[in-house]
């Protein structure tokens, strides 16, 4: 799921570029698959990836099922399924691997598996907390409560196949779970949300941990990957110099914060008010989460604290 601001140093392409359904090749070992759910959160859709161009394959992501978008053929999902299931016709499905667990990403594994036998490997399932009580992750639209993997990878194992091996990096921050799968014969890493081709990411509480998710960024910058294939959005050709605009950007938010706490004692909406100007209305709630990620973080350092919370909970710098 996307943020609501560009990230620096992309450039968004045309809407025509993008078509559902077709299985379009982006390098020899790798094809990708767009699913039919844009939104302001998922840019065009995600986007499945289908690695190996030998005997065998794997789908990375395999996407939604349900909710279809008005205008779009797909009203249940299934089409997505039958797209990715054509695409790989004549080759062994050798596991279906997820990033993460929300909704818009890892539901549409159980009917591949179903139809294939395939094994779920990747990241851990999500503990979903329904009794309000803070044992979990709250029930709520954004996680897949459902998932339930064959085989979770740590950072760093391996899956290997028909001239391709791919390796869990581990990329905790957008969800506690993320991970991202490194594509070691050409280079390339499949960075599901973590690293977006259109936007920034949301980092969203209790799950998402902003000092998490930096610590991850800066992981990645460490990294000598050559492309980044993002769950949303267009490749990123040049990984390290868009993971530190991404830092950077997450530092001028931090820096925004403060400044305005400096002023006067502000609540979550009055901070989006004034960080995130001209923002799309559908994206205020996004915004106001990635706020709140920050505010966690800066009180975990001491540098603010909570305030009044009638009628709404301010948040003040600590001198």
């Amino acid at each position: 799921m996307a943020s609501s601001s560009s990230a620096p140093g992309i450039t968004i392409p045309d809407q025509s570029e993008w078509n559902t359904g077709l299985a379009i090749i982006v390098e020899p070992l790798v094809r990708r698959v767009l699913a039919p759910n844009p939104s302001p959160y998922t840019f065009n859709g995600t986007q499945t990836y289908l690695v190996g161009s030998g005997t065998d394959v794997v789908v990375i992501d395999p996407g939604p099922i349900g909710g279809g978008v008005a205008g779009h053929a797909d009203t249940n999902g299934e089409g997505h399924v039958d797209a990715i299931l054509k695409a790989i016709a004549g080759q062994k499905l050798v596991a279906i691997m997820c990033t993460h667990t929300h909704r818009d990403h890892s539901p549409a594994a159980r009917p591949l598996q179903d139809a294939t036998g395939a094994p779920i490997i990747g990241c851990a399932a999500l503990a979903i907390d329904d009794s309000g009580a803070g044992s979990g992750v709250r029930a709520d639209a954004e996680f897949d409560p459902l998932y339930t993997p064959d085989r979770v990878l740590s950072d760093g194992e391996r899956l290997n196949g028909d001239g391709w091996t791919l390796e869990a990096v581990a990329t905790p921050g957008h969800t506690s779970n993320h991970l991202c799968f490194a594509l070691l014969e050409t280079g390339a890493l499949f960075t599901g949300d973590h690293v977006m081709g259109w936007s920034t990411t949301v980092v969203s509480p209790p799950d998402g941990d902003m000092s998490a998710y930096m610590l991850s960024l800066q992981k990645l910058q460490s990294r000598e990957d050559t492309v980044y294939y993002p769950a949303h959005g267009p490749a990123v050709t040049k990984p390290q110099q868009l993971v530190r605009g991404m830092i950077g950007h997450r530092r001028q938010r931090e820096t925004q914060i403060l400044r305005l706490l400096g002023e006067a004692p502000f609540t979550i909406p009055e901070m989006v008010t004034q960080m995130y100007k001209g923002l799309d209305p559908r994206l205020t709630g996004a915004a106001g989460r990635s706020v709140l990620a920050h505010l966690i973080d800066l009180e975990a350092k001491g540098r603010i604290a909570r305030g009044a919370d009638a009628p709404e909970q301010t948040w003040t710098l600590i001198a």
